[in-house]
C-alpha cells in the first residue's frame, strides 16, 4: 500500500498506567473515547489530555471488564492492540474478490462496520487515530477527510491485486484536485451526463457533490466525495467518510447513504482498468 500511515497508529510498545503522561496516553485516551462507539453501555470516554489520571484508568478498567480481563488499569501493548482492533481490521482485511469494483465496495464495507470516526476535542474537529490513517498522518479541523477516505479504500483494493491506485489518480486530500484530474483524463462523468443516462454509474466508482457555478465567471466546486455501493432507479448507496446523518460535508464518521443524483449535482469519477 501507498498509504500507511496507519502503521503508526498500531503502533505501541511502552507500557502506561496512572501518573504517565504524553502522546501515548492521549492515543489511549483517543482510542476509549472511539471504542465508546462500540460499546455504548460501558463508560469509556474520557478527557483527550494525556494525562493518565484516575479518569483514564478508571475508563481503561472498565474496558477490560469488557473484554473479561483482569482491572488492572494498566495499558501494555497487548491491551493497545486490542483498544486498536477496529483500525487494524480496517486496514488489514484483504479483499475476497478479485473483481476490483467488488474489492472496494468489500473494504468499505469493512471500515464501515468498524464504526470509523473522527474525535473532536477543543483543540478542534477532524482528529484521531482514523483521520492520521486516512490523512497521511495529518488530522486537525483544516483535514476534511472524505477524500482521504475514499483514496485509503482504492489504495487497499489496487495494492490487494498488485496495482497502485495512482495509475488513474493523483494522491491528494482534496475533492478539488481529484475532480480536476478526472476531467483531465476523460474519466469524470459530469452530472448531466449520468441523469440522461444513470447507466454511467457502477457499484466502486468515486461519487463527487459540486456546487452549481453562477456568476458572469463561474468556476466549478467539488466539496465532497465518497463511494458508490450500488444504484436503483434514482438514487445511489454510498459509503462515504466525514459525513453525518444529514448527509453533511464536514461530519464526524463513515455512514452509508442513499443519494438521489436527479436532486443534487453528483460527478462520477469512474475507475474502469485500476
Amino acid at each position: 500500500m501507498l498509504k500507511t500511515a496507519y502503521q503508526d497508529e498500531l503502533h505501541f510498545t511502552s507500557t502506561q498506567q496512572k501518573g504517565s503522561s504524553g502522546p501515548d496516553v492521549r492515543r489511549i485516551q483517543e482510542w476509549l473515547c472511539l471504542n465508546a462507539l462500540r460499546y455504548p453501555t460501558a463508560a469509556l470516554t474520557t478527557s483527550l489530555d494525556g494525562e493518565f489520571g484516575p479518569a483514564t484508568k478508571r475508563a481503561i478498567e472498565n474496558f477490560q471488564v469488557i473484554l473479561k480481563l483482569a482491572k488492572s488499569g494498566i495499558v501494555t501493548p497487548d491491551l493497545f492492540t486490542k483498544l486498536s482492533a477496529p483500525l487494524a481490521a480496517g486496514f488489514q482485511t484483504r479483499p475476497t474478490s478479485k473483481d476490483i469494483r467488488k474489492a472496494v465496495v468489500q473494504l468499505a464495507q469493512t471500515h464501515l462496520k468498524q464504526r470509523s470516526a473522527e474525535l473532536q476535542c477543543d483543540d478542534g474537529q477532524n482528529l484521531g487515530p482514523w483521520v492520521r490513517s486516512y490523512c497521511d498522518g495529518l488530522d486537525g479541523s483544516l483535514f476534511k477527510w472524505c477524500a482521504g477516505f475514499v483514496q485509503s479504500i482504492l489504495d487497499q483494493a489496487a495494492s490487494s491485486a498488485g496495482r497502485q491506485f495512482t495509475d488513474i489518480m493523483p494522491r491528494t486530500l482534496s475533492c478539488d484536485t481529484l475532480a480536476l484530474s478526472g476531467q483531465a483524463n476523460g474519466r469524470l462523468i459530469r452530472s448531466e451526463a449520468i441523469r440522461k443516462k444513470p447507466d454511467h454509474i457502477k457499484p466502486g466508482d468515486v461519487f463527487l457533490l459540486r456546487t452549481l457555478s453562477t456568476g458572469p465567471a463561474p468556476a466549478d466546486d467539488w466539496y465532497h466525495t465518497g463511494l458508490i455501493t450500488a444504484i436503483s432507479g434514482d438514487v445511489v448507496e454510498t459509503i462515504e467518510g466525514n459525513t453525518d446523518l444529514k448527509g453533511g460535508s464536514n461530519g464526524t464518521a463513515v455512514f452509508s447513504r442513499v443519494r438521489n443524483f436527479r436532486k443534487t449535482t453528483l460527478d462520477v469519477f469512474t475507475i474502469d482498468g485500476l
